[in-house]
């Protein structure tokens, strides 16, 4: 993770004006990494709550497992289209509103009272989530010294590990005791903090860049900026079919109590904390393998659960180890991007956060599809088979060498 911050810092860095020294802002750091907690908290909150959901909404599994995919869809866009719709205007209160756009939404899904309700709740949220994504890093970089640039990133995306890890059992466990709207209510009081906080940690910042769909265009004309997005969208869609209807396969087929639930999530969320660091480890040597690598292994653990999932010791090990093996995914999509785009490092994230986007709703979409009419086991299934179609991509298309863009 962090070799790929550094790059890409070093890449930003290289194409910005030299400044004078900015005096280290570690507050406003730590408030965006709250910003990142609460968002990736509150996307993947419905996994651990789905049926639920579902039975208090009077919706089917599938149909619950769209509140991920309405957000997802949003994001994608929202990521592309937010740097452009507010160019004009300061950061500091564009960041302000996602976040306060975060706090109603959580808010809304903590009420509601209908699936239309719910869905407004989660497209609210998926423009809180595309909009802070597209503009975090460009945040960070004008808050502290260029030399600790990377170092701030690695506080801000610390967010993102401790929600991998807290997230979905948490969210299960105060689901069980108090109805799953609690766990929203929760995650309303946690996203207002944040805003306070940012409101006092946030300095102004006038805008500074000027972006454009040119440069988007111009960036999908290259081949491996093509083949790095296709990878990610089969790949990241086949993990996220599984994991969004994660708990009707713990419920139905391995047949755990939420007491247990809850320990396999969390098993689950240890195993991608670890996952990271194992994927950086390997994407230091080569990105490409790193995907393969993760690629492999959840290619292994659905076939397990597929022939095994009804065995719960089974199952759990399966959750964990499919945790770690999505842990690697990240670091070598980044890396590989950054390869692919050195020149425009922005701008091709934010192609990847749109393309992670995509492939999250895609992947909650045709899972909801193969639950409803296949059972519980039909995410692992589409797993498999988009997994196996994205692994096979990066082995004949991946980046071969470092040396090699």
């Amino acid at each position: 993770m962090n070799n790929t911050t550094c790059s890409a810092s070093q890449s930003l860095l290289t194409a910005s004006p030299t400044a004078e020294p900015t005096p280290a802002n570690w507050m406003g750091i730590v408030s965006l990494a709250l910003g990142v907690f609460g968002l990736v908290t509150a996307e993947f909150l419905p996994a651990s709550l789905l049926t639920a959901m579902a039975a208090d909404l009077n919706i089917s599994v599938g149909a619950a497992g769209q509140a991920v995919t309405a957000t997802a869809a949003v994001a994608a866009l929202a990521a592309l289209t937010l740097p452009l719709l507010t160019r004009n205007f300061d950061r500091r209160f564009v960041l302000l509103g996602l976040s306060l756009l975060l706090v109603v939404s959580n808010s809304l899904a903590a009420t509601a009272n209908s699936f239309f309700v719910l869905i407004i709740a989660r497209v609210l949220l998926g423009i809180a989530l595309g909009g802070f994504w597209s503009m975090a890093a460009a945040m960070a970089m004008r808050m502290v010294p260029d030399n600790l640039f990377a170092r701030a990133m690695s506080i801000v995306l610390t967010g993102v590990s401790v929600a991998t890890v807290c997230a979905a059992p948490l969210g299960a466990y105060i689901g069980g005791l108090w109805g799953w709207r609690s766990a929203f209510i929760a995650a309303s009081c946690l996203s207002l903090v944040t805003l306070v906080t940012q409101l006092f940690a946030i300095p102004a910042m006038p805008p500074k860049d000027n972006p454009s769909l040119r440069i988007l265009f111009q960036l999908l004309k290259r081949t491996q900026v093509r083949v790095v997005l296709l990878a990610v969208v089969l790949m990241i869609s086949g993990h996220f079919a599984g994991f969004t209807y994660i708990r009707p396969l713990l419920e139905e087929v391995a047949q755990l109590s939420v007491s247990a639930i809850s320990a396999v999530l969390l098993g689950f969320g240890i195993g991608g904390f670890f996952g990271n660091f194992a994927g950086a480890f390997i994407a230091e040597r080569s990105e490409r393998n790193a995907i393969i690598f993760g690629g492999a292994l959840i290619i292994a653990i659905t076939i397990t659960l597929l022939f095994a999932g009804s065995l719960a010791s089974v199952t759990a090990v399966s959750i964990a180890l499919w945790g770690f093996a999505f842990g690697a995914f990240p670091i070598g999509f980044q890396a590989w991007i950054v390869r692919a785009a050195p020149d425009q490092v922005e701008a091709a994230g934010g192609l990847i956060v749109a393309a992670f986007q995509v492939a999250i709703a895609s992947g909650a979409i045709g899972g909801g599809i193969l639950v409803d009419y296949l059972g519980a086991l039909g995410g692992p299934l589409l797993a498999l088979i988009t997994t196996s179609l994205g692994t096979l991509l990066v082995l004949s298309f991946g980046p071969r060498s470092k040396s090699t863009a």
